[in-house]
């Protein structure tokens, strides 16, 4: 197992690196992170605050969820990439996004939270056609 995870936004203006295994892996469907995201959930490696190292400009955005707890969004200021979350329930600790891991093949999600509110389209279906790259498929005009 890994013993440091390091990460970057897409323009590589934000990188961040955390020391250890992460505390838990969540993918969640909530409302919010659906809309963060633009897809239907976010997963998230949460880990100690203080493992953390971020460098870089970060604009925030703090919201109050439904169970009444504050959030805090962490974004790059240059591109927008999310990059981490705060609860208010959880103090010291924080939650990397794994898209913007370098390297996450090691971790696995262990648990989904809000999947009440998962949308009926954020699965693929058997059916789904699947390509290892982009296709040179376009629109006809």
């Amino acid at each position: 197992m890994k013993n440091k995870y390091s990460g970057k936004c897409l323009c590589g203006a934000v990188t961040y690196e955390a020391d250890g295994q992460p505390i838990i892996v969540a993918q969640c469907h909530c409302d919010e992170c659906r809309r963060l995201s633009g897809t239907g959930h976010t997963v998230g490696a949460m880990f100690p605050s203080k493992v953390v190292t971020l460098k870089g400009t970060l604009r925030k955005f703090e919201y109050v969820s439904g169970k009444s707890t504050e959030v805090l969004k962490a974004f790059c200021a240059q591109c927008g990439s999310p990059i981490y979350g705060t609860n208010s329930r959880t103090p010291n600790h924080l939650t990397l996004t794994l898209g913007s891991m370098d390297d996450a093949k090691e971790l696995d999600i262990q648990v989904v939270i809000f999947e009440r509110d998962k949308q009926h389209w954020d699965q693929l279906g058997l059916d789904v056609m699947s390509f290892a790259t982009q296709p040179d498929w376009k629109p006809e005009d």
